[in-house]
Order: C-alpha cells, then structure tokens, then sequence
C-alpha cells in the first residue's frame, strides 16, 4: 500500500480551506480548470504531508501558492515550507493576491512557462 500523502487532520483542513476561497484563489482557479483541456489537472488547496498548497498540479510536480498581506510576517516559515516541497520535486510559484487580481495575464503567462520548463528553478513574486 503507498504512503499516506497526509494526515486525516491536514486533509480535513484543506477541505475546508476549500470552503473558505478567497477573491484571488477564486480568480485564478477558474483560469487553472480551464487547463484541462490541454491535459493538466490543478487540485485546489492540496495536502501535501504537514501543508497545504494553494494549488497543485500533481502529475506536472507544480505548486502555485497565493500570498496575502499575512505573509509579509511569516517569510521564514514560508521559505522552509517551500525548501521542503522543492526537496519532493516539486517546483513552487508565488504570487501576491494583488498581481492575480490585476496582472492575471502575465501570472498565467508565468505558470505556462513553469509548466513547459520541467527543469527551472522557483520563480519569485512577480512584484513586492
């Protein structure tokens, strides 16, 4: 039997997380659905072991996390979480709310080239 992607606790906080979407995530996740025509699959707030991603395209290895003002006090905490999923394979993008709500197209542009360069590094906040 495969490892246990998560704890019952973790899983049952993502769903309701999913209960609780805000504006930006809202936003975006109508455009991310959108890319299962071209056969990429997005989970909204996914359990990945003690965290949950914003968004996840599991077979693509592409975490897409969605970062309020609340983040300006927990950079520490979200540099070891991403170091830990990078150390998983996968590869984390950070946007601000702010850019999904008013840049949409070039963070959408910036997720269609992660999602074409399997081997590129994180790729910062488009703006701070």
């Amino acid at each position: 039997m495969p490892p246990k992607r998560s704890t019952p606790k973790i899983l049952h906080r993502a769903g309701e997380l999913r209960k609780q979407t805000t504006p930006a995530e809202k936003k975006l996740w109508a455009h991310l659905r959108l890319m299962r025509d071209q056969g990429i699959h997005f989970r909204r707030q996914h359990a990945i072991a003690s965290f949950v991603a914003d968004f996840c395209a599991p077979r693509k290895k592409l975490i897409i996390e969605l970062d309020g003002s609340q983040h300006l006090e927990q950079e520490e905490y979200d540099s070891e979480r991403t170091r830990y999923l990078e150390l998983r394979g996968y590869r984390v993008l950070r946007f601000w709310n702010h850019d999904v709500m008013n840049n949409l197209d070039d963070v959408l542009r910036v997720i269609w080239n992660a999602l074409k360069d399997a081997n590129g590094e994180e790729t910062k906040r488009t703006a701070e």
